[in-house]
């Protein structure tokens, strides 16, 4: 499946936290959403089994006249999202946010944690800047079990390396790169934070979705003989109607 140009994409989904998913909303008629999701997913209405979703608004092309709240809240449902709250709401969908039960969520920072109180101003002769921290050093995560059937694996700033491979039903997530040394089953999510240089490296390439920096692939109608069980790489690709995910065989010998 390929995806539109990343500023046309009506929805896109971005995991900030394991059971947390953002939802960045370029559209809000849920007619529209429902055909990309549909197209998104293969039409799998279970792909997210009930995860706690955030909708964001700030990649909308244009300001509605309306937010239809209940036909939103219906569409994710059905797609089996929960959605807990918003981000970037205009002003004048607040107070139907509200009576519809979204949580307003732009003044939290973390999940679960509020953002710490802005500083008061400085009214005196600017300080010096501080100076800037040091970029934390990508970390790579190690599995050396099996991922079994509903695990959830989330390897937060860097790649995950997975030593025994992965079952059906279960999910890994990585900022970084996913380099499976077993069967890769399931589904494999890379470059969760935006990153579409990375890649989706396997052994035994056998997996339900795949997806980079939520460009999204699936295999409902399987998968090629060319690639199926072998060593293959998923990777970003540009193409003329944007970017889309491209599968090569692996030479291992």
């Amino acid at each position: 499946m390929t995806s539109t140009s990343p500023t046309r994409r009506p929805i896109e989904f971005r995991n900030i936290s394991i059971g947390t998913t953002v939802a960045m909303l370029g559209e809000t008629r849920p007619d529209l959403l429902a055909d990309a999701l549909h197209k998104m997913l293969g039409g799998r209405p279970d792909f997210f089994a009930g995860e706690a979703t955030i909708l964001d608004f700030s990649n909308l092309t244009a300001r509605p006249e309306r937010v239809d709240w209940a036909g939103l809240l219906s569409l994710f449902r059905r797609f089996q999202l929960q959605p807990i709250g918003a981000r970037a709401l205009p002003a004048e969908f607040i107070e139907t946010a509200r009576r519809a039960g979204i949580a307003l969520l732009d003044d939290v920072g973390e999940i679960g944690r509020e953002a710490p109180p802005p500083e008061r101003p400085v009214r005196a002769a600017p300080p010096p800047p501080p100076p800037q921290p040091a970029t934390p050093a990508a970390t790579t995560m190690f599995i050396e079990r099996p991922v079994r059937s509903g695990q959830q694996i989330y390897a937060q700033g860097g790649d995950l390396v997975l030593l025994a491979g992965m079952s059906s039903g279960s999910e890994v997530i990585a900022d970084g790169s996913i380099h499976c040394y077993g069967p890769l089953r399931g589904r494999a999510l890379a470059g969760a934070q935006g990153n579409e240089r990375v890649r989706i490296l396997a052994t035994n390439f056998g997996p339900e979705i795949v997806a980079i920096a939520g460009t999204y692939r699936t295999f409902e109608n399987g998968i090629p003989q060319v690639i199926a069980g072998k060593a293959a790489c998923v990777l970003m690709t540009e193409a003329d109607r944007g970017n889309s995910l491209t599968i090569e065989p692996l030479q291992l010998d």
